[in-house]
């Protein structure tokens, strides 16, 4: 039988906790409403808890990357490797940390690809689950811990996105997970990117030379020819847009380049 008054008494103090971190989100995005991605980051890194630092080291990783390391090289970086990544990006990821002197880059794996996908055959049947077990799941779990992460969303992204916040608290498909997701580069164009990336010059992604402008696990990231949308090498000929790590009321958001 439930007790009743227990019962209440934490749904109330999930309530409390929701409208706690609603109200300290909504006082970040207040306070940096008209600052720069950098003061959005080292705020973030001071003030908003224990965060980490997701990086994919894909064509514009390093842009955050950058940010990261001129504060604190000591930050701690995420790194989902689902054992179906280019071999450029493998290397690209060891070149970055150590010219950007970054000192705290873990690598993150799932722990039970060999039992679930002994063959690796499982994105041919199913690329949601293939997905869910090299990514999301494994981030979901080297998260835990955290008080938020850092992303490289931008509002350009999508028309989801056009009134994307540097703070907002993080939904998936289970509901709130009581972290905040930061978003220093919500405000910067194309263009503010690639300017950054040559004023510092900054290492390119060997990929991106070679047509991918947006660069996942090579089995399901192909070429991009001129006009393309930067994302139409990723799930080439699927329906499929996203891997799941950004979802919003449980549905699947559209990530740019």
């Amino acid at each position: 039988m439930v007790n009743l008054d227990t019962y209440n008494a934490d749904t109330d103090g999930l309530a409390a906790s929701a409208a706690s971190l609603n109200d300290k989100v909504a006082g970040l995005n207040a306070r940096f409403r008209h600052h720069s991605a950098t003061a959005v980051m080292q705020g973030a890194l001071q003030d908003a808890g224990n965060i980490a630092l997701v990086s994919s080291f894909g064509a514009e990783s390093v842009v955050l990357l950058h940010m990261a390391a001129v504060i604190d090289p000591m930050v701690p970086v995420l790194f989902v490797d689902t054992e179906l990544l280019f071999t450029e990006t493998l290397v690209y990821q060891q070149e970055v940390s150590e010219r950007l002197g970054l000192r705290n880059v873990q690598i993150v794996k799932a722990a039970d690809i060999a039992a679930k996908d002994p063959y690796g055959a499982l994105r041919f049947s199913d690329t949601d689950a293939c997905c869910a077990l090299r990514k999301t799941a494994p981030l979901q779990a080297a998260l835990d811990g955290f008080d938020g992460w850092i992303t490289g969303r931008k509002r350009f992204q999508a028309g989801s996105r056009a009134a994307l916040d540097f703070f907002e608290v993080e939904e998936t498909a289970a509901g709130a997970t009581g972290r905040i997701k930061i978003n220093p580069l919500a405000h910067w164009a194309p263009e503010d990117v690639r300017a950054y990336m040559t004023e510092n010059r900054l290492p390119r992604h060997p990929l991106v030379a070679k047509g991918y402008p947006s660069i996942g696990c090579a089995p399901c990231t192909s070429p991009v020819a001129a006009g393309e949308d930067p994302r139409a090498g990723r799930w080439r000929d699927q329906s499929k847009e996203e891997c799941g790590i950004h979802v919003v009321n449980g549905q699947f958001i559209r990530t740019g380049a």
